[in-house]
């Protein structure tokens, strides 16, 4: 299975110079914990409900005057749409995060895949394999 199958194409994008004010406000109406900062349609960065946090709110910063640009994480690791569920579970460990932006062949973003999908997934899975141990196992 691919990250095609799993990935939630409606990835909801910013631009580097919005304020941190307004990136707040796009996390809440949209009820997402990240928005990735796209340039010409290519994941530039990535910011989070926690960026919001430790770069705004515990330094008491005025979201008015930091930008996404000045809180994001540059540079975010991206999957490819065709990669595999199990090596993207890698990926995110490996990357120490839960989110990736997903990249169609030209690396415009197509999607963002979340450490949350990819356990759901799993744990349906799971589930389905259990049953089938069930249905074959002898009563005891």
């Amino acid at each position: 299975m691919t990250i095609r199958d799993v990935a939630r194409p409606d990835v909801v994008t910013i631009h580097r110079t919005q304020t941190a004010g307004n990136v707040a406000t796009v996390m809440k109406d949209q009820n997402v914990g990240s928005v990735v900062v796209e340039d010409e349609g290519a994941p530039v960065g990535i910011v989070t409900d926690r960026d919001l946090a430790m770069e705004v709110l515990e330094p008491r910063a005025d979201p008015a005057e930091l930008t996404a640009g000045d809180i994001m994480t540059e540079h975010p690791t991206t999957v490819h749409m065709d990669h595999g569920v199990f090596e993207v579970t890698r990926m995110l460990s490996d990357a120490k995060v839960r989110r990736l932006p997903v990249v169609d062949d030209e690396g415009s973003i197509a999607g963002i895949v979340t450490l949350d999908d990819l356990l759901v997934l799993l744990t349906d899975e799971m589930n389905g394999l259990a049953t089938v141990v069930e249905a074959e196992s002898p009563p005891y």
